[in-house]
């Protein structure tokens, strides 16, 4: 915004030694305060050990030397209380506003602050363990509308799912598939409650079933499985998998797991393609030990000189970087823990050239995050690559009633009935309507509602109207702005020119939910003026004047929809 630049300039030119705090602008509830205020005078006084109000004088007399800029664009400045600074603009800064809108269009809030840096954003990352359910949705939109929002800020954003196709979640899924393959064969096998028990599993199996009816391979009569010996389920469940790759042997222990995963894979991808969401790559776990990468990131901790043995088990001393305790790295049976299969996929990252590495990550996996970064410190890279957005799972209810999210039971509702329910649009804006880190409530019956309550329908009806004014009567070129007189005209006007820092607050604050509030704020003030004005009246100055104001709002709302991941309706 050009009020922030007019004052960062004139910080410096008045006090060059200091580091300026943040300027924020913010518009007065009043309009006898001006259009537009800030508090950095109060923010410095601190720091210079002066008079607010004599630091604000001084801005004041230093801003206004500014012309031609400042003179053009501001009518008066105003000190008020203990050292607000209080704009009044002139027609020409909304001028100026209107006519960038009309040059820009769709490119209308882009920047490009961040050229030459690439980032790499992970999210979603489920475990392909069954379909996708609402608490990812979350995460999903979330990670598409941070990604989008950081585009436009001109970063280089690689998006990426991680395929968690190794270790024991993968043995159950391919054990659970079994079973239901044997019951089918009509067998009656052992069936524990911890394994998945979804519908899909028995579609997957059906699916096994039939290329394999006329075999026998994978018949267990000759030995069955003795359970009565185990009195915890866990290990139960975990000689079940030795069982079962013993009887389907290597290769058909394979057959099972890779069926399993590609179904359920090949889902998730159907899924998030209709959620609006595209990866660049999907990358799988396994190929870091199968291509080595496993044992390179342990032989690199090894000789950074922070590990050692204890109890045959290979410790990544994790404390000497600030985690409450150390961290297993490969196990005493000798097989590697998450946590070194999740060093080894951030250190590819930072092999392929990243500088920045940006998870997205459910709330439960806050604990994860001293520990990685301990570990890409430990690996001789500055910690602070690594950024972590943790994100609350959405909590769905039903006429009053909150529903199960639980994959392993199959009690649970996919994320794709839940678009079918309310809608693409819907969904996504109301998963990016608060907070990430915030708890949300998902109800049904609201996001379905046409109404002023529903915030998604409220903001699209708002750009329809403005489409159907303009389709009967196109926007001029040119108008006099300065016609434009009324209080909430001038309202409309000053949300137009915060638009540009929306986005960019947005951005890089990770906080797609201001943008979702600034539209809001948009739809609503724009929905009061049309009610209580008419766009079309008989003097063609103001009606001009007017359609061009119409057209910019259009224009904003369909930019700041369109980020967002939610269509713009021309008619609703």
């Amino acid at each position: 915004m050009i009020l922030i630049t007019l004052l960062q300039a004139s910080i410096h030119q008045l006090y060059p030694d200091i580091t300026t705090p943040e300027i924020r602008i913010s518009r007065p509830t009043h309009a006898q305060f001006g259009d537009y205020s800030s508090n950095i005078a109060l923010l410095l006084a601190k720091t210079l050990g002066k008079s607010p109000r004599d630091i604000a004088t001084n801005i004041k007399t230093a801003l206004l030397a500014q012309t031609p800029a400042a003179e053009s664009l501001i009518e008066k400045i105003d000190i008020a209380g203990p050292g607000h600074l209080n704009f009044f603009m002139r027609p020409a800064f909304y001028q100026q506003i209107i006519t960038t809108i009309q040059q820009q269009q769709a490119d209308y809030g882009r920047q490009n602050i961040g050229e030459g840096a690439r980032w790499h954003l992970e999210y979603v990352s489920a475990n392909p363990t069954g379909p996708l359910h609402v608490g990812h949705g979350r995460g999903a939109a979330y990670g598409a509308t941070v990604a989008t929002l950081l585009k436009h800020m001109g970063y280089d954003v690689s998006q990426e799912y991680y395929v968690n196709d190794a270790g024991r979640q993968m043995n159950i899924l391919t054990l659970s598939t079994w079973l239901r393959y044997l019951q089918l064969q009509g067998l009656t096998p052992l069936f524990p409650d911890n394994v998945y028990q979804g519908d899909y599993i028995i579609d997957i199996a059906k699916q096994l079933h039939a290329e394999t009816a006329t075999t026998t391979a994978f018949d267990l009569n000759a030995k069955p499985f003795d359970h009565q010996q185990f009195t915890d389920a866990d290990d139960l469940l975990d000689a079940y998998i030795v069982y079962c790759q013993t009887a389907l042997g290597t290769a058909g222990f394979q057959r099972f797991k890779s069926a399993a995963l590609n179904s359920i894979l090949d889902d998730i991808r159907l899924d998030l393609g209709e959620f609006g969401i595209c990866f660049n790559q999907w990358f799988s776990e396994q190929s870091l030990l199968d291509g080595g990468a496993l044992s390179q990131a342990i032989e690199a901790l090894e000789k950074s000189g922070h590990t050692y043995m204890q109890d045959d088990a290979l410790w990544f001393r994790s404390t000497t970087f600030g985690d409450d305790k150390d961290r297993v790295l490969v196990r005493d049976n000798g097989q590697p823990t998450y946590f070194a299969s999740d060093v080894a996929y951030h250190l590819n990252k930072i092999n392929r050239g990243f500088n920045r590495l940006i998870n997205i990550w459910g709330s439960d996996h806050h604990g994860y995050i001293p520990r990685l970064k301990a570990a890409i410190q430990a690996l001789g890279y500055d910690p602070a690559m690594l950024q972590v957005e943790l994100v609350q799972f959405a909590n769905l209810f039903q006429d009053g009633q909150r529903l199960s999210m639980s994959t392993r039971s199959g009690e649970f509702v996919t994320l794709r009935a839940l678009r079918d329910d309310v809608g693409r649009d819907a969904a996504r804006f109301y998963y990016v309507m608060r907070r990430c880190d915030q708890h949300m409530d998902f109800d049904l019956s609201l996001a379905k509602s046409q109404s002023k309550d529903n915030p998604v329908y409220y903001i699209q009806y708002a750009h329809a109207r403005l489409c159907s004014v303009l389709t009967r009567n196109a926007a001029p070129a040119q108008a006099d702005i300065g016609l434009l007189t009324l209080a909430e005209e001038r309202c409309l006007l000053n949300h137009l020119s915060e638009y540009n820092d929306v986005v960019m607050r947005a951005a890089l604050q990770f906080e797609p939910h201001v943008l979702v509030q600034y539209l809001h704020a948009l739809a609503s003030d724009f929905h009061s003026y049309y009610n209580a004005s008419k766009i079309l009246v008989d003097d063609l100055g103001i009606r001009d004047a007017r359609l061009v104001l119409a057209a910019a709002l259009q224009r904003v709302l369909n930019n700041g929809l369109t980020l967002l991941g939610v269509s713009a309706p021309a008619q609703m």
